[in-house]
């Protein structure tokens, strides 16, 4: 006698149906991944980028969690994924992080992607990452597109050391403040800077850091991408003929060996800024640290600048 054929759960089958993802009209199968959070690497503009493994994990996890559902739905729409997106950005982490940490106590699987990149660089998910760890949830890593390497890779400067500082402060005197700071440092700087900020970040780079190699990554991997390498005072010198739209990288050689680490105005802006929140004392002790310069010669021009501030701060009280 014949055996009678279990009977086919629709349910079952029409779920395993929907796990793929399709690459030039051919359609793929994903398995439904073990339980965790998968950090998902996605193109940071080329769509092409993504890796196979990104693809099968994105189709297979029960949830991607991502910064702004019409950007990844970009990604998923190209490669016919149809996994549900939930949003997870910095506004409403708070509200997210224990309906995810749910999910995973549950078994799911739950993917985590930026609007382009790796997850965390510049982006949320620190705090959600730290949450799942402490939960004993598993975490993966799933490795691929990265602006920062991209631009550091295409620069022509030196990679064997480099600092990566992400967005500067917005306002002048506080990024002045922190680019005195950077120059120290005995590495390439990698850092972000927005279109309508970054003419000024650059005058301000030439004005600190002096002639030092650079390079000015935009768009990187998308139709329009454009790479200048040059001094930095030739850069901020042509600064006002960069098309300012889109996404900017800034990459700065490591200091010369017998390099000045400060000019003297970029002295009094650090000294400046430290005068606004500290005392004399401390603001010296600072830029001491900073700029390698003799204690008495910072000591003496600190209390010049804040003889000026206090005069300024009189005079304007007494116009009032």
């Amino acid at each position: 006698m014949r055996a009678k054929p279990a009977p086919i759960n629709t349910t079952e089958a029409a779920d395993a149906a929907s796990r793929g993802f399709s690459i030039d009209a051919h359609r793929l199968s994903a398995p439904k991944p073990a339980a965790g959070l998968y950090l998902v690497a996605t193109p940071i503009g080329n769509l092409g980028d993504i890796t196979l493994r990104a693809l099968q994990t994105l189709a297979g996890v029960d949830v991607i969690a991502c910064e702004d559902t019409r950007i990844t739905r970009r990604l998923t729409e190209r490669y016919d994924i149809s996994a549900q997106l939930k949003p997870y950005h910095e506004h409403n982490a708070e509200a997210a992080r224990p309906k995810i940490l749910q999910a995973l106590a549950a078994g799911g699987s739950v993917a985590l992607v930026s609007d382009a990149g790796t997850p965390l660089i510049s982006d949320p998910g620190y705090k959600l990452v730290r949450e799942v760890c402490a939960a004993g949830h598993a975490v993966f890593a799933l490795p691929g597109p990265s602006s920062v390497l991209a631009a550091l890779s295409v620069a022509a400067l030196p990679t064997d050391r480099f600092f990566f500082e992400g967005f500067l402060p917005a306002k002048s005197a506080a990024r002045k403040s922190r680019l005195a700071e950077l120059a120290r440092l005995d590495a390439t700087l990698v850092m972000f800077e927005s279109g309508n900020r970054v003419q000024d970040t650059l005058a301000e780079l030439a004005e600190i850091m002096g002639t030092r190699e650079a390079a000015i990554c935009r768009e990187l991997t998308k139709l329009h991408e454009e790479v200048s390498r040059a001094m930095l005072s030739e850069l901020a010198r042509e600064a006002h003929t960069l098309e300012t739209r889109g996404e900017f990288v800034l990459v700065i050689a490591p200091p010369a060996a017998d390099a000045d680490m400060l000019t003297s105005d970029a002295l009094d802006d650090l000294l400046r800024a430290q005068l606004a929140t500290n005392s004399v004392k401390d603001a010296v002790a600072h830029a001491v640290a900073l700029s390698g310069r003799p204690r008495r010669e910072i000591y003496a021009r600190a209390l010049e600048l804040a003889k000026s501030l206090h005069e300024d701060l009189r005079g304007g009280d007494g116009e009032d």
